[in-house]
């Protein structure tokens, strides 16, 4: 997952080609107030890096900066490892944490042979014929949802290592390993690799994706493990489109990596910046009809290979990214089923049952979805505000007994065992009326059966 030496080309090749489509009169004004065609929650990996390392750092000085701005937010979840034996279940089981939370996952496929044209992050499928092979056990694991596919990062944009003949294989190659995704689950949105706005011309990526199959994909990708403001990525994206539709290819969408693009851009390397921020944080609300999401592909913390050794997690890069940042929202983004409708109880937790004088908790419910591994488990918990807005809250949550919490983020727990309370901290105790919030815990034991209340 590093970030590629041949990614510190000039700016100046696709700078130009964007000057030059807005003098040819191509509009590159940003787009209405609607977003793009995908709407729901993003899914929160619970086993990622970060979260692993928060919880088993939790005196760590970096540890709280790192929880509440990196580890709180969605990321995409990396598929790069050659085991064609053992994808399908590996996806499968991740899907299935995300269709139970109710929400969108993101998967970055990396494993097209020859990846990285043998630099920090060579790798990959031996050859494309087993390539094929591992992408269709993959695909028979992603179920019927809605799912976000990042489409083999670099894998258009750079191709100086290839031959004539390479190259054409490698197009056919996307281009079917596009159609076995979308033939596996047609909601699948699957999204090819556009670069960025500082590598290759708008014209010359648009005719990349072409040749790769853009037309059976849902769109096209760019900023990926990169630091180009969003503005640009957004114009150069336009830019793109606009050409593909000179070609008869329309209807495509852009998504933008904004997970290190928060602070100053320059040198492609981060490991060793002290300058670089976090971007926007992850939503599928772009508020640009051209824009799908804004995603966090490359996990901040996670190193280019250039000091480190390329995706190890390394905290101090991540508190670097996370220190000075602004906090996350304080809700979440719209889910896909109305956070304002309960699922189907006797009594809706978000309706007290009724008494003289009302209970405490009628101004809020909680909801808590567990993700169970072997001795461990992780748990999302959602807090949703009734018909008023909430200022503070505090969520009691019931464990099975043997169960015990090692870390928490988004919120402050007092206990660790049985029956655990959690408030919130100080950006997300304010939540609009019907609207979300979330916060976690890991923990050993069996986290299976825990249930949540919530007091306002």
């Amino acid at each position: 997952m590093a970030i590629l030496s041949a990614r510190r080309r000039s700016a100046a090749i696709s700078v130009a080609a964007v000057a030059g489509l807005a003098a040819a009169g191509v509009g590159l004004a940003v787009g209405g107030a609607s977003a793009g065609t995908v709407s729901g929650s993003l899914y929160r990996d619970p086993s990622s890096a970060v979260v692993r390392w928060v919880a088993a750092n939790p005196g760590d000085s970096r540890a709280a900066v790192i929880r509440d701005k990196i580890a709180s937010q969605p990321q995409a979840r990396w598929y790069a490892n050659f085991n064609p034996s053992t994808i399908q279940s590996e996806v499968s089981a991740f899907i299935g944490a995300a269709n139970s939370a109710q929400q969108i996952p993101v998967l970055s496929v990396y494993e097209i042979t020859n990846r990285d044209c043998g630099g920090a992050s060579a790798g990959g499928a031996p050859d494309l014929n087993q390539y094929q092979t591992w992408v269709s056990n993959f695909a028979r694991g992603l179920g019927n949802q809605t799912v976000l596919i990042i489409l083999e990062t670099d894998s258009l944009a750079l191709q100086t290592c290839l031959s004539t003949s390479e190259l054409n294989a490698r197009n056919q190659a996307l281009t079917t390993a596009t159609q076995t995704i979308k033939s596996g689950n047609p909601n699948a949105k699957v999204y090819l690799d556009g670069g960025h706005s500082t590598w290759n011309s708008a014209n010359d990526t648009a005719n990349r994706l072409r040749a790769a199959g853009v037309q059976y994909a849902d769109g096209f990708f760019t900023n990926v493990s990169n630091f180009n403001p969003t503005s640009s990525e957004a114009n150069f994206g336009r830019a793109v489109i606009s050409a593909l539709n000179g070609m008869g290819i329309s209807g495509k969408r852009q998504v933008i990596d904004t997970s290190r693009n928060g602070g100053a851009a320059g040198d492609w390397c981060a490991d060793d910046n002290t300058d670089r921020r976090i971007g926007q944080y992850p939503t599928t609300n772009t508020g640009d009809a051209n824009i799908d999401a804004y995603l966090w592909v490359k996990p901040p913390g996670e190193a280019d290979g250039c000091r480190y050794t390329a995706g190890s997690f390394q905290p101090d890069l991540a508190f670097s990214l996370a220190n000075g940042a602004p906090n996350p929202p304080t809700t979440a983004p719209p889910t896909t089923n109305p956070p304002t409708t309960a699922p189907p109880t006797t009594a809706p937790p978000t309706t007290a049952p009724p008494t003289t004088p009302p209970p405490a908790g009628n101004g809020c419910s909680a909801s808590v979805a567990i993700n169970q591994w072997n001795g461990g488990f992780t748990a999302s918990v959602n807090v949703t505000a009734g018909s008023a807005s909430i200022n503070g809250w505090t969520v009691t949550v019931a464990l099975p007994g043997g169960a015990a919490i090692t870390g928490t983020w988004n919120a402050q727990a007092s206990g660790t065992s049985g029956t655990v309370r959690f408030t919130n901290v100080g950006y997300n105790g304010q939540v609009g009326a019907g609207q979300t919030t979330n916060f976690g815990f890991q923990g050993t034991g069996t986290g299976q059966g825990a249930t949540a209340t919530c007091a306002a």
